[in-house]
């Protein structure tokens, strides 16, 4: 399997985060979310962590849709994995169930190609800086993002980044969450990002990456 069909689907998956899981001949509407981790996570009912064979289709069953094969394992909202239920609401808003799932992607199906699911579970690399750069994004120069958003034709009077990796943000808008990608992947090595969660330097890279945002969203 070509670097280019598992990128470009990766692409897909993390710009469609809202579709359809069939299980036990249902299908219902869903939403998810990308853990730092990389692993999806949503809320989810009874039968479908009890169902042998589940299926995201994102963003529907179309033939040009992304389809994964994944396996349901329930956690906790307020036990160690909590964090994968508070992203999902601050991406989506309240959940429309009170149980919760991570979701291991066994194989996923792409124009044509099958891909392992472990190559589209990709950690995020900027994990450590996402929160500070969240900030400075939302809470400094909010035409950034706005004349960004603008330039993708993906127009917001008032965007909020909820995510970040270093191939793009992730935008809510009043309905629905946007990818806004970056022409070019970020360089994590560059950023020093793996040291930011310890290193007094902290603040330092945050700017540099933030720097690194911004040339990637300004207009040429």
């Amino acid at each position: 399997m070509s670097d280019e069909i598992v990128d470009r689907a990766h692409d897909f998956l993390r710009s469609h985060l809202a579709g359809r899981i069939r299980f036990d001949g249902d299908a219902i509407a869903i939403k998810v979310v990308v853990s730092p981790d990389g692993r999806l996570a949503a809320p989810v009912m009874v039968a479908m962590l009890r169902s042998v064979e589940t299926v995201l289709e994102l963003p529907d069953d179309a033939e040009q849709s992304l389809h994964l094969m994944v396996s349901l394992e329930a956690f906790d909202e307020h036990g160690p994995e909590g964090g994968r239920a508070d992203r999902w609401r601050i991406y989506h808003g309240d959940p429309p169930d009170v149980r919760w799932a991570v979701m291991r992607i066994d194989a996923a199906r792409f124009e044509g190609h099958f891909i392992d699911g472990e190559a589209l579970e990709r950690p995020n690399e900027l994990a450590a800086l996402e929160p500070m750069l969240l900030r400075r994004l939302n809470h400094g120069d909010r035409a950034l993002l706005r004349r960004a958003c603008d330039s993708a034709n993906l127009a917001s009077e008032a965007p909020v980044a909820v995510g970040i990796d270093e191939r793009g943000i992730d935008v809510r808008r009043a309905f629905e969450v946007v990818r806004l990608r970056f022409p070019e992947p970020l360089s994590a090595n560059s950023l020093d990002a793996s040291a930011a969660a310890t290193d007094a330097r902290a603040e330092q890279t945050a700017d540099a990456a933030l720097r690194a945002v911004e040339r990637s969203l300004s207009p040429s």
